[in-house]
């Protein structure tokens, strides 16, 4: 109705409007079922790097930002602007404008790169905190991740009618009548394009909400996730309470969404979840082959993991690992003693795959018992090893797991004939480490000082992701209100606690809280100022936190005091984890075409090639002809004219997955791309401009 309501206001004619505002107002108050509200006024993202020229569209750079201008002349500092809907003109400073694209707008993004931490030099693993308006952020993620989404964790504005969040550049008080229906609008925007990023297959969604907005979420979670599984739990997030002119309010909920098979995982919970869960029927210890299946499991995928593994003639006892064999080698031309069987990762229909470790991981965990020689051999195979998964390997190093010895391979042995017991919680969730003051507000001032109000207790994100991720070390997790980034402390917490490589992607924008913003009026300062800037929660609070829990230190460089909850580990040692800051900035779709954006675009295809290893960077002025990237597993051909070298050293580099191949011509394209069809090729620009048009519905 805000839209309705606005057209209204503009009719001149006093008598005609009232009537007709007479006539809105009963449609208005005729009664209607089920989750009704309205799309309000696009969203508009102010575009602050953008230049301002004749033809751009406009709007102020502080307040309400519906009213969008054309600019029509330029005189020094004077702007001369009609009004895009009253078609009225005015004249502004240039300072006080700003150029804008409405949702709906074709935008072209790129990655500016902002500063990196790197705490794990010889690791690949690359977290990424994205500052942008998170509409225009999930679009680029639905480009890059459509489908490959494990978990998504998202804390949204909880619309207290306080000022909490924004709508078009301006607050929503608890004065505007329209306040529910603006935040529903706000909420399906980003929920209809997260729900696209999500595996089908298995994966969740977990929403935090308070009593404010939690019934109008659950309508519109279950119209947009029609196929998945929703359950709310309520979670004890300060047991002193908040004071109210009402029940003093302790707890939150939680929305779960799971897709397809997704359940939460049995887990040994720590004694504080006693009272909050339900012993389940107790579980194997988990033996799992150690050859390697589904993607990437042929030999070529990891030539490092093709090697023998030698045992004993009685197949009782190992004898260690033969040398890694060359791509080139054969592994029949390879002899050891008659004493001595070699067991190679091949598949039951007869082709070389790999193993799931490499030859120094898989003799570290061979000494401390985690490999044994399975008596259940398939046909036609000397013997069949299996594994235990980092996971489990963490809780028998726990003693969380009980070990009474060694079988004859050196395998280890579990008491009561390897089983132990797992729980489940149920629905109520009062845990003292999710306490909001001493595990987020307190903690986080450890790190980075009173920057930040109500931050997420790190044990609670902690907990609820890892129902759903402790069984996928790779799991790729996002976080789209990322806030303080308690989410991605939390995967690096539960990655140092079970040896996985779950990597997280954070979004925020770089919003002053009110009272900075107030401030920073009076001293003269608008947004886009570097002196504002550097205030936003992205730069002032997001990413000193994730510089400071990887590296082990405050924000003044004093190391951190104290042990994570639960696992022994001391803030002071960081995570072995890296992490790269980006901007989302904007390109000239012309500029894009004509191949003049490839530095800018070049941190985008990194990401899409799975952020593996340090995004790289062009310093010359001059393009290469190729880029040829293994440590970040891509390849560029730039001049497809250099096509013959171009293959002749993507063949020097199996291990690279990604081909990016730049080309006007799609039967060219078409041609190159044969004989790489076990890589993931795409032809630019075309794919950006086609498949990538940043705020347009596909």
């Amino acid at each position: 109705m805000a839209a309705i309501d606005d057209l209204i206001n503009q009719i001149s004619d006093t008598d005609l409007r009232e009537r007709i505002k007479a006539e809105v107002d009963k449609i208005n108050s005729q009664k209607k079922f089920g989750l009704v509200f309205e799309d309000h006024l696009p969203e508009s993202t102010p575009l602050y790097d953008v230049p301002i020229r004749i033809g751009s569209v406009v709007g102020p750079k502080t307040g309400y930002m519906k009213e969008n201008y054309v600019v029509t002349a330029m005189d020094g500092d004077d702007v001369t602007c009609i009004n895009r809907t009253t078609k009225e003109e005015a004249v502004f400073k240039i300072d006080e404008l700003v150029c804008v694209a409405q949702f709906g707008e074709p935008i072209y993004p790129y990655l500016k790169h902002i500063d990196s931490v790197c705490n794990a030099p010889d690791s690949d693993l690359w977290h990424t905190l994205i500052e942008a308006d998170n509409y225009h952020a999930l679009q680029l993620l639905e480009y890059l991740y459509a489908g490959k989404v494990d978990c998504i964790y998202i804390d949204p504005p909880y619309n207290t009618g306080a000022r909490d969040w924004k709508y078009n550049n301006d607050y929503v008080d608890s004065a505007d009548q329209y306040r529910h229906s603006k935040w529903l609008s706000m909420m399906k925007k980003r929920l209809l394009l997260a729900s696209k990023l999500l595996n089908p297959k298995d994966s969740v969604l977990i929403v935090t909400i308070d009593e404010k907005e939690y019934l109008h979420l659950g309508c519109l979670l279950e119209e947009l996730f029609k196929d998945a599984s929703i359950q709310m739990i309520s979670s004890c997030i300060n047991s002193k309470g908040v004071a109210r002119d009402e029940f003093f309010r302790v707890n939150e909920y939680l929305y779960i969404v799971r897709t397809g098979c997704c359940v939460p995982t049995k887990l040994n919970l720590p004694t504080e979840w006693q009272g909050n869960v339900k012993t389940s029927t107790t579980n194997k210890v988990r033996w799992g082959s150690l050859m390697r299946s589904g993607s990437g499991a042929r030999r070529e995928d990891s030539p490092g993991c093709f090697y023998p593994i030698l045992i004993t003639s009685d197949k009782k006892h190992f004898c260690g690992a033969g040398d890694v064999l060359p791509a080139n080698v054969n592994r029949n031309s390879v002899s050891f003693s008659k004493d001595i069987i070699a067991l190679y990762p091949i598949h039951d229909d007869g082709t070389e795959g790999r193993w799931q470790y490499s030859r120094e991981k898989f003799l570290e965990i061979m000494k401390k018992g985690y490999v044994r020689i399975s008596t259940q051999t398939a046909k036609g195979k000397e013997a069949t090893l299996r594994y235990i998964s980092e996971g489990w390997q963490k809780k028998v190093e726990n003693n969380q797991i009980s070990v009474i010895g060694r079988a004859e391979d050196g395998s280890l042995i579990f008491d009561d004939d390897d089983y132990v017991k797992e729980y489940i919680p149920s629905n109520q969730w009062w845990i003292p480490s999710h306490d909001a003051t001493e595990f987020g507000s307190k903690m986080l001032n450890g790190f980075i000082g009173k920057r930040f109000s109500f931050p997420k207790s790190l044990y609670a994100v902690h907990d609820a992701i890892r129902f759903f991720v402790a069984n996928k070390p790779n799991a790729l997790i996002v976080d789209f209100f990322a806030g303080s980034g308690t989410t991605l402390h939390a995967v690096n917490l539960l990655n140092a606690e079970d040896g996985g490589k779950r990597r997280c992607i954070l979004v925020t924008n770089n919003e002053v809280s009110d009272d900075e913003a107030k401030l920073l009026t009076k001293q003269g300062y608008q947004p886009g100022d570097e002196e504002w800037e550097k205030l936003g929660i992205a730069r002032y609070v997001t990413w000193p936190r994730t510089v400071c829990s990887i590296e082990g230190h405050n924000v003044k460089g004093e190391p951190l005091k104290g042990d994570y909850l639960g696992s022994d580990i001391p803030m002071a040692d960081g995570f072995k984890a890296n992490a790269a800051y980006f901007k989302l900035g904007f390109l000239d779709k012309n500029f894009v075409a004509l191949g003049k954006q490839f530095k800018e675009l070049l941190s985008v295809f990194w990401m899409k090639a799975g952020a593996i290893g340090k995004c790289p960077v062009i310093e010359s002025e001059e393009l290469p002809d190729m880029l040829v990237l293994p440590e970040n597993k891509f390849a560029v051909l730039i001049d497809e004219t250099a096509y013959k070298r171009f293959v002749d050293e993507i063949e020097k580099h199996p291990d690279i997955k990604t081909i990016y191949i730049v080309t006007d011509s799609e039967n060219a394209y078409r041609e190159m791309i044969r004989g790489l069809d076990d890589k993931d090729t795409y032809q630019l620009y075309r794919d950006y401009l086609d498949n990538f048009r940043i705020n347009v519905v596909r």
